[in-house]
């Protein structure tokens, strides 16, 4: 390699670096997270096995059998080595002899089966507490116990005289696991979301209406700037670029003091006899109306400084030649200016759609998505599920899913640019180059 190429690389180490760290790296997590079940609920660093009332209901509701799930939830009384051995200690050798070679190995369901098994012996203890505390010695029980691996929870389970078939045990490790497991069930929970479609639809017009106004917008004042003096067209500019550097809050307060029932707007109408009302939050199509003009006003600066630079790039002599030939301002926009924008159109239109379906700042500090859901649009759903729900349970994986499906609609929606605004013609080289 050259020592130029060395160098090349060595000024683009820095830009890569960040490439990695802020985009592949983000897009490869959220690929891995979406195929997980991770949430508040299961952590991030693993589980253990462990049945307790709530897994219980968990498993029952899973399929398995009632009397299986009744068999787990209840205490048994099973006679084993250790029992045995801990009444040779307790109650002397002849008493343990006599319950190992009488009933090793058998199952009572309750304590009170056992102790009248042990009245039956001759070595028993005499009194009525110590066959109780006899018969505790025996006691096992898998509730609220927990187990590091499947297989000791298996062994403990069968340990305790539960028989189960392989479909039981599977079902049972794969019920309880209180940690995360790879899956992909994330993406057919989406579909089971009762308003999910409209979610999609909210984006979708989120997405189309916002488009409009910042690319129709930041056209509008690029063409009115072009035409103006230098100096008031500056100044103009410098004015509609003010909502891009704003902070957002401060930007989004402004609006909302425009719209409170207590703001500009109310206490202007309320002269005319219209009563005070939270203009923004009072209907859904308030809230739209006010949330496609706070992001199509912050669009439209970005677009009216690229595109008035792309008119400036425009050589004079074209536009003086068509006013020798008497074409007006009309017509030096639509044959000669908007044909040479589309490489700008085509860069703000497919930025600002990766952009919108992946930003809802605004949204959620304007409406949060109000009023009741009418302003919930996908990127902002990924938002609330993962890190700001009500229920309290964030799911991590289900977000990232829905975050992954706004990276595949991202990719689609830049090919579908590429292919409307003929992107080939746009890099070729020009003819007289051919």
């Amino acid at each position: 390699m050259r020592r130029a190429h060395l160098l090349g690389l060595g000024f683009l180490s820095p830009a890569l670096a960040i490439i990695l760290m802020l985009f592949l790296i983000p897009v490869l997590l959220t690929v891995m997270f979406s195929f997980t079940n991770m949430s508040t609920a299961t952590g991030i660093s693993g589980g253990a096995y462990e049945i307790n009332a709530a897994s219980l209901r968990k498993l029952s509701d899973a399929g398995a059998q009632e009397s299986f799930v009744e068999t787990l939830g209840k205490e048994a009384f099973v006679v084993d080595d250790a029992g045995i051995t801990a009444a040779a200690a307790a109650y002397g050798e002849q008493f343990a002899n006599e319950v190992g070679s009488q009933m090793l190995g058998e199952r009572f369901d309750s304590r009170r089966d056992l102790e009248r098994a042990f009245r039956k012996l001759k070595s028993r203890p005499r009194s009525t507490r110590d066959i109780k505390k006899a018969a505790d010695l025996f006691k096992r029980s898998v509730l609220n116990v927990r187990f590091e691996t499947a297989g000791g929870l298996l062994d403990a389970v069968t340990g305790n005289g539960i028989e189960m078939t392989p479909d039981q045990q599977e079902l049972l490790t794969k019920t309880i696991y209180t940690g995360w497991t790879w899956t992909s069930d994330n993406f057919a929970l989406m579909a089971q979301i009762p308003y999910v479609w409209r979610v999609a639809g909210n984006t979708l017009m989120y997405v189309v209406l916002t488009l409009a106004a910042s690319v129709g917008l930041g056209l509008f004042l690029a063409i009115t700037t072009f035409y103006l003096p230098s100096g008031t067209a500056t100044t103009f500019r410098a004015i509609w670029f003010f909502p891009r550097i704003l902070p957002n809050v401060i930007f989004v307060l402004m609006w909302k003091w425009l719209a409170w029932d207590t703001g500009f707007l109310s206490s202007l109408l309320g002269n005319f006899g219209v009563p005070p009302r939270n203009w923004m939050l009072d209907t859904g199509a308030n809230a739209w109306v006010f949330i496609v003009l706070i992001n199509g006003i912050v669009g439209a600066s970005l677009g009216m400084i690229l595109f008035g630079s792309a008119i400036k790039s425009i050589p004079q002599s074209m536009l003086h030649a068509s006013e020798v030939d008497g074409a007006s301002r009309w017509q030096q926009i639509r044959y000669i200016i908007l044909p040479q924008l589309r490489w700008p159109i085509m860069f703000i239109c497919a930025y600002s759609t990766l952009s919108l379906l992946t930003s809802f700042e605004y949204i959620l500090l304007s409406t949060d998505g109000g009023p009741g859901g009418a302003t919930e649009v996908w990127s902002l759903m990924a938002f609330h599920t993962a890190l700001d729900n009500y229920a309290g349970n964030l799911q991590y994986g289900l977000g990232a899913a829905m975050a992954l499906m706004l990276v595949i609609v991202g990719i689609l929606a830049s090919l579908v640019y590429l292919r409307i605004f003929n992107f080939n013609d746009l890099v070729a080289k020009p003819r007289i180059e051919q």
